[in-house]
């Protein structure tokens, strides 16, 4: 019985320091491999190299969208433009044209 009261006593100094320790394994351990962590930096780039073609094809997308909108502009529309448009949603064509979709 003489040897458990040296143990307890040791054992009641080292908990607050294990348990410091603890807390800074679990922290560190998350800063490595968690959500956020180092191992997740190059998953990050991957998805912002893909974000950034993803952007570039939309800003492509987007230029011949203004142009369109830019030729349909009622105070000075393009003429031909506006035939195509008309023809296509109305399906109206001269009865001595011919008409080749091109799909």
């Amino acid at each position: 019985m003489t040897r458990a009261i040296p143990f307890l006593g040791l054992l009641r100094s080292a908990a607050p320091t294990a348990i410091i320790m603890l807390v800074i394994a679990i922290f560190g351990g998350y800063a490595v491999v968690g959500k956020n962590g180092v191992l997740a930096w190059g998953d990050y780039s991957r998805q912002l190299d893909q974000q950034r073609v993803e952007l570039s094809r939309l800003e492509k997308q987007k230029a011949l969208l203004q142009n369109r909108v830019a030729l349909l502009d009622p105070r000075k529309a393009n003429p031909d433009m506006a035939d195509e448009l008309i023809r296509r949603e109305l399906g109206l064509a001269h009865p001595d044209e011919v008409i080749v979709p091109l799909n």
